[in-house]
């Protein structure tokens, strides 16, 4: 599919159609999309807990209450559910995971002084956020947005339905999964699966701002 035709194709689903369920090799892709996302300076701050059983999707569904409610049904009748978490820090024991990963994945073996640079300059940009910006739940979260997005692109060239849904008590998610005790807490989530006849969301016009409204070229 042309990537034009999926951006167009793509749009917020507002209705599953709970009978129908994504492929393993799909799902295998959408793995694919969450772990090599890029990220600021590649510190890969993020959880994801995906839910594609009922029990799992009730489960999920419990940050949907109240004034929520609305998306409860999307989660309950979506194919897969994912529920995207952001680190609240990044302690050594993080540094050292993700140091450890691109010195097994070969990234090293040219030059292994690089390893020490790579280390540095995560580092670096971590002490600017932890010191002089302070704002490094903010940072890190904002690399769990960048994941999303290239996520429901992603999806999209899969020809797969989905929607975000920031509507959610991220409160009572981090204490149905306990997240915050591994320095993580909820973000926003991603259903997906395969849009119902009966959204109405399906069959209206794509809207966006003209092309002079937002381009300054130079």
């Amino acid at each position: 599919m042309k990537l034009t035709d999926a951006l167009n194709r793509r749009y917020a689903t507002k209705a599953f159609d709970a009978t129908k369920k994504l492929p393993e090799a799909v799902v295998e892709q959408l793995f694919a999309l969450l772990r090599l996302s890029p990220s600021s300076t590649n510190i890969q701050p993020w959880h994801f807990i995906v839910a594609s059983t009922e029990q799992g999707k009730a489960r999920l569904a419990k940050g949907a209450g109240g004034s929520y409610s609305y998306n409860e049904s999307k989660i309950l009748n979506a194919s897969h559910v994912v529920l995207f978490c952001a680190r609240t820090q990044v302690d050594e024991a993080h540094l050292q995971n993700v140091l450890a990963a691109e010195e097994r994945d070969g990234r090293f073996t040219a030059k292994p002084e690089v390893k020490i640079a790579a280390h540095n300059t995560r580092l670096a940009y971590l002490n600017e956020h932890k010191y002089i910006k302070k704002d490094v739940p903010h940072w890190l979260e904002k690399q769990v947005y960048l994941n999303m997005g290239s996520f429901l692109l992603g999806a999209a060239l899969l020809e797969i339905d989905a929607v975000p849904l920031e509507g959610l008590d991220q409160a009572i998610l981090d204490a149905e999964f306990d997240l915050n005790s591994f320095d993580l807490t909820a973000v926003t989530a991603v259903a997906l699966g395969y849009r119902a006849d009966s959204d109405f969301n399906a069959g209206l016009p794509k809207s966006r701002l003209a092309v002079d409204d937002i381009f300054t070229l130079i």
